[in-house]
């Protein structure tokens, strides 16, 4: 087995999301359809492209001697925060090592950090691996369904669409919620979805949202501010549309709350692996990025 850097390249990218999706059907589960349709392949790998160039020594690849790729891992570091989004490794891999030796170089690549995430557990080898590395395991739900607008309160305050003239105030939240700010992350986030903000005397938050009905990041300085933001990034997309909210920890309850009301259902999705931190709260992970 050799590991080498994943590069800049369509090659490369490509081969993440096939080793992703492989590594998805045989766990029979998607996250929130990250592997899923043409517009999710394109947003996979431009993450990856996007890790590469933020993040080149946390981006690793195992291939065996005749260049097959076996596995991949994302890194990033993102102000003392280290996060790993993504290890994945082919099925007909398993049991040789490979998750081992790719987890190893990306912890390797956050030494010294004071602060560690995993969203990479769905899969219960990957899950075993980070627990023995001395991560926190923590269980996430996930609420999918149909959205009922009738249903969903109204938002007690302004929550408006935003973009990159709130950058500032997003790595604010960030580094109350979650300790680091997403920093460059934020610019990537911004070419896929839309996001809405809150900023008033209750709070400060941000919501991104896709129009394929995903909430990928949710972070707000209180419950209240974190609810508002929610409702008014589902009132964004038409009733009746398919909506994921995943990775959402016990500490999520508002978020069960909001989505109980729009009509959603619970479901198990994983767990969210955490070092040094307790369960960030309010918050919704990102798939690509945490």
């Amino acid at each position: 087995m050799l590991l080498r850097r994943i590069q800049d390249s369509r090659r490369d990218t490509e081969t993440v999301r096939e080793l992703t999706a492989a590594s998805s059907r045989e766990n029979g589960a998607r996250d929130a359809g990250t592997t899923a349709g043409p517009v999710a392949a394109v947003r996979q790998r431009r993450a990856t492209e996007h890790l590469v160039r933020s993040d080149p020594g946390g981006c690793w690849l195992a291939e065996d001697l005749t260049g097959r790729p076996l596995g991949a891992v994302h890194a990033s570091l993102r102000e003392g925060t280290w996060a790993l989004p993504l290890l994945v490794v082919h099925p007909r891999a398993r049991g040789g090592g490979v998750g081992g030796a790719l987890l190893a170089r990306a912890l390797e690549y956050g030494r010294g950090t004071l602060r560690g995430m995993t969203g990479c557990c769905a899969d219960p080898v990957a899950a075993r691996l980070v627990r023995h590395a001395g991560f926190d395991l923590h269980p996430t739900l996930r609420l999918s369904g149909a959205l009922d607008h009738a249903r969903l309160p109204v938002p007690d305050g302004p929550a408006i669409e935003g973009g990159a003239a709130q950058r500032d105030l997003m790595d604010s939240v960030d580094r109350a919620v979650r300790g680091g700010a997403h920093g460059p992350d934020h610019a990537e986030l911004l070419l896929h979805h839309r996001v809405v903000v809150a900023d008033d005397l209750a709070g400060s938050g941000y919501a991104y949202v896709c129009d394929e009905g995903r909430i990928e990041l949710l972070a707000a300085t209180s419950r209240r501010i974190a609810a508002r933001l929610l409702a008014a990034a589902l009132l964004s997309l038409p009733s009746g549309s398919p909506v994921t909210l995943a990775r959402l920890t016990a500490d999520q309850q508002w978020a069960v709350d909001v989505g109980l009301a729009a009509g959603l259902n619970v479901t198990g999705s994983g767990v969210l692996g955490l070092r040094g931190m307790r369960p960030p709260a309010p918050y919704i992970p990102s798939a690509a990025f945490l």
